[in-house]
């Protein structure tokens, strides 16, 4: 299984919202909602491009991310969480012996530390970043990695995302995609989604788990 991680294992989505205000507010602008929007999901360049592009900003993107992973150290410690349900998914991947790992549009560092702080990254049998491939989402490229490193086909790979962006990838990359929009995401259009999930409690995520464990 390959798992999506802001918005869907970890809290920072949230987070992100509060950097994105503190980052604009610092140059006397708004973090507009339909710009955050456009945001979700993307790998940074592409990201910090939309931010730059919309607010006209000056700086590249290279110095918004510096900037950016500045103001989240100061809250990490404090203020991450795993979204609910997490603790019970990942036991029930486990117990079922089905390999696992995070496949984010966030950079390898900040991936690393927040997973590390959550006290997820040890459990994981690999992390996919949008630094190891060419096309970040919703190219299909990190989730082709991420059934190429579990020695599977892309379409016996279950995908959990939460986002229209990372959904989109899954599903060009021809895995079983479950999206579980959260408050940040549920104004995307889910096309091609195999289901759409309230939380990570729904029990038909259990159901395809018992039944990808019954494949094996």
């Amino acid at each position: 299984m390959a798992l999506d991680m802001d918005g869907l294992l970890l809290n920072t989505e949230d987070l992100y919202e509060e950097v994105g205000k503190e980052l604009l507010g610092r140059r006397g602008k708004e973090y507009r909602d339909e710009v955050r929007k456009l945001m979700i999901g993307l790998p940074a360049p592409k990201a910090f491009g939309f931010l730059i592009e919309h607010e006209g900003l000056q700086e590249t993107w290279q110095e918004l991310q510096r900037e950016t992973d500045d103001i989240f150290e100061t809250m990490l410690e404090e203020r991450l969480a795993t979204m609910q349900g997490v603790e019970k998914l990942l036991e029930t991947i486990e117990n079922h012996g089905l390999p696992k790992g995070v496949a984010t549009s966030s950079t390898r560092k900040f991936a690393t530390r927040a997973l590390g702080l959550a006290k997820i990254m040890k459990r994981m049998d690999f992390l996919v970043t949008a630094e190891d491939v060419k096309h970040g989402k919703p190219h299909p490229d990190i989730y082709n990695e991420a059934a190429s490193l579990m020695r599977i086909s892309p379409a016996d790979m279950l995908v959990l995302e939460d986002s229209e962006n990372g959904t989109k990838a899954g599903v060009a990359a021809n895995a079983i995609v479950i999206s579980v929009p959260n408050a940040h995401t549920r104004h995307g259009i889910f096309e091609g989604a195999h289901m759409i999930a309230d939380t990570l409690q729904d029990k038909r995520i259990y159901e395809l788990l018992e039944e990808s464990s019954r494949r094996q």
